[in-house]
């Protein structure tokens, strides 16, 4: 995820409590969407989807402290 903002990630999941837990956060619902798709768990195709919504907003988020953090570097 971002590979042209890799340091920067590096960087800020020591210094910016806030983007750690975001970034935390996105990860626990990769792996929790990737356990539902190959059935490890169960969910509904519905359930899937929010969860798929969410992950998105968190990434849509992480992208937005990455190019602030980038602009006053």
């Amino acid at each position: 995820m971002f590979p042209e903002y890799r340091d920067l990630i590096s960087q800020l999941k020591t210094s910016d409590r806030h983007f750690l837990n975001v970034f935390d956060k996105h990860n626990d619902l990769d792996q929790k969407i990737k356990n539902l798709e190959a059935h490890i768990e169960h969910a509904t195709h519905h359930e899937i989807e929010a969860l798929k919504k969410e992950k998105l907003a968190l990434k849509d988020e992480l992208y937005g402290l990455l190019r602030k953090a980038s602009a006053t570097a």
